[in-house]
């Protein structure tokens, strides 16, 4: 109980200090001029020019407005900039040969089965976090989707929920709940070996590792699959080189049209994350 009463606090302050709303611009209509008659001059028409380039005004003004008012705050620019280095040169001479060598050994069909049951063992995640979001059909498909894969799927191994039944993922966290219920996503933040995050998906982390059967906090939690934080450190190794072994070649065509890496990677993120909030 004192683990939830820390954490809920340092929610509130983290977002009540790090809120990047801003309030809605103006719009300023001071450059629309009225037609006015004088005894010089006649009333002028509007004519089609004129009523597209208002509208392209307007359209143009109404993307800025919206640009600004989604703009994440950044105060750790510079300590963000230095770990996505790091991240960018430990993926690049670590993780991925690592994956490459990985690949190499292990046949592709037993790298997907391992994804598969890591992800169906996750179910806990998702379970919680669509319960507490309300969404009870997203609750039933994936019920139905442990069931069936921990049962016809071997273990997990096989996903038949997804190849011959359709029942679709819907992949849910901590974060996601948070941002459903309103929270901002705070400041930026790029964590070692993770990559981006922000204020919000950081705090988020905690209670799902708490639900993850893959993370053990505590030695004597049974159900956990690792016996302790040690292990799973090494569960989270196997995981991460697992999945990227699946991808290689994939960050590298994503960062290659990149001029600048860090607020590339940070704005892709933040997208996604909205898309995954609204969703």
């Amino acid at each position: 109980m004192k683990f939830l009463h820390f954490y809920f606090i340092i929610t509130f302050f983290i977002f009540q200090g790090c809120s990047t709303q801003q309030a809605d611009p103006q719009a300023n209509t001071s450059h629309i001029e009225t037609a006015e008659t004088t005894s010089d001059t006649s009333t002028k028409p509007v004519t089609a020019t004129d009523k597209n380039t208002e509208a392209f005004d307007n359209e143009f003004e109404t993307e800025f407005a919206e640009s600004e008012k989604t703009e994440v705050s950044d105060p750790l620019s510079g300590y963000n900039r230095s770990m996505t280095s790091f991240n960018d040169a430990f993926f690049t001479y670590a993780l991925n040969p690592v994956s490459k060598a990985y690949a190499a050994i292990i046949p592709q069909p037993l790298r997907l089965g391992l994804s598969n049951f890591i992800h169906n063992i996750k179910y806990p995640v998702r379970l919680v976090n669509n319960l507490l979001q309300l969404k009870f059909q997203n609750i039933s498909d994936e019920t139905e989707r442990f069931i069936v894969n921990s049962t016809v799927g071997l273990a997990g191994f096989m996903d038949p929920a997804t190849h011959y039944m359709n029942i679709p993922v819907h992949d849910e966290d901590f974060g996601q709940t948070l941002g459903h219920y309103g929270a901002g996503s705070g400041f930026h933040l790029v964590l070692p070996f993770l990559g981006p995050s922000n204020a919000r998906d950081t705090l988020g982390l905690f209670p799902d590792m708490y639900l993850s059967p893959l993370v053990n906090l505590k030695s004597y939690d049974q159900y956990r699959i690792p016996s302790n934080f040690a292990e799973s450190i090494a569960v989270y190794a196997v995981e991460v080189t697992n999945k990227n072994s699946l991808r290689l070649g994939e960050y590298e065509s994503l960062k290659k049209d990149a001029l600048d890496l860090y607020p590339f990677l940070k704005d892709i993120y933040e997208q996604k994350r909205a898309s995954e909030i609204a969703e």
